[in-house]
């Protein structure tokens, strides 16, 4: 079959590779459509990163590069291996990306989202969305109902989304303020909305990312070049401070006013991946008292992230910024997103 696979930096090239063969209590799926994801244009352009090195391969596949990109995939059942029995041929599923070993301290605490082994199909081995046929794990298949693959490959950012503010634990009567309006800023948007949480508050400087923040939910949306974040979400807020902050850009100034925004006991969750240590001033969360939480990924998350889209609680269409093939993934796709990330959101790939 036909693939995307990552060989180094700036190195990506379709290659054939074998196809998959299921296992038992496994599930083969044909890939419909899969999101170029943030994490797999940080492998583009500075990687390896989170894919394994030559002579360090990850410990649950044994793989490095070259690899199979593509971790925010759905497609159709195609396969099923033996032991399955609850999906039929040709169910629309999205896909949990992870590899996680089942033994360590987080996974028995059912927070296998940050396993001490962890690897994502797509990233560390185990095949790709960015391929004909991918084969995982049942435990990781989840049945779309009637929404369409192209919907969901956007169940994993919203997961993630979905995620973050269940541990932020906003609700309605809350006031929200995200900081960054790029992808994962928007669809935190979009799930606080969906929670209920009517006031939100972004801070982008971007004009064309700003529209989107409206777009996404946004009641107000602050631009950090022109006005003090901080004194403007007191202001909104009747000098309190957002009750919980998101900080979505992985930048120390960003951090800053994120924590310095939070009312005292608030909450500021991290939801970005950082390219370096953060620098944290620590006073600034003790003097308020903030409670900062880190944010990994997804955990148990899928289900109802699906739901809320069944539901009609948020549009996932307005993410869609492009739909390509897979010839065109490195000229469309990710020198799109890296030439023109401020217009672009997600860009779906078909991998036929």
């Amino acid at each position: 079959m036909r693939a995307a696979r990552f060989h180094g930096r700036g190195d990506i090239r379709i290659d054939d590779v074998p196809e998959p063969a299921t296992r038992p209590g496994t599930v083969k799926v044909a890939v419909e459509w899969c999101g170029i994801c943030g994490t797999d244009l940080h492998e583009y352009l500075e990687g390896p990163l989170f894919a394994p090195r030559a002579g360090a391969p990850h410990p649950l596949t044994g793989e490095t590069v070259p690899l199979t990109l593509g971790h925010e995939f759905a497609g159709v059942v195609s396969e099923l291996g033996d032991g399955v029995r609850d999906l039929r041929i040709g169910d629309r599923v999205a896909v949990e990306p992870y590899l996680v070993c089942g033994r360590c301290d987080p996974c028995l605490q059912g927070r296998y989202n940050v396993c001490r082994s962890l690897g994502f199909v797509g990233l560390s081995g185990g095949g790709g969305g960015f391929s004909q046929f991918v084969v995982t794990e049942r435990r990781w298949i989840h049945p779309l109902g009637e929404l369409g693959t192209d919907v969901g490959a956007l169940v994993e950012p919203l997961a993630v989304a979905q995620h973050a503010v269940r541990l932020s634990g906003a609700r309605p009567g809350h006031t929200a303020a995200v900081f960054g309006a790029g992808p994962i800023g928007l669809v935190t948007t979009a799930a606080l909305r969906a929670a209920g949480v009517e006031r939100v508050i972004a801070v982008e400087p971007a004009e064309v990312r700003k529209a989107k923040a409206h777009a996404a939910g946004a009641e107000h949306v602050l631009d950090p070049s022109t006005v003090d974040v901080t004194a403007a979400v007191l202001e909104l807020t009747g000098g309190r401070g957002a009750d919980v902050t998101f900080e979505c850009a992985g930048i120390d100034a960003v951090l800053k006013s994120a924590i310095r925004a939070t009312r005292a006991g608030g909450t500021c969750v991290n939801v970005a991946i950082w390219g370096h240590e953060a620098a944290v001033a620590m006073n600034d969360l003790v003097f308020g008292e903030i409670n900062l939480v880190g944010s990994l990924a997804y955990a148990d998350d899928h289900p109802a992230t699906i739901e809320m889209i069944t539901a009609g609680l948020v549009d996932p269409f307005q993410f869609i910024t492009g739909r390509i093939g897979l010839d065109e993934i490195v000229a469309k796709g990710f020198d799109e997103l890296v030439g023109n990330k401020e217009a672009n959101v997600k860009i779906l790939v078909r991998p036929e």
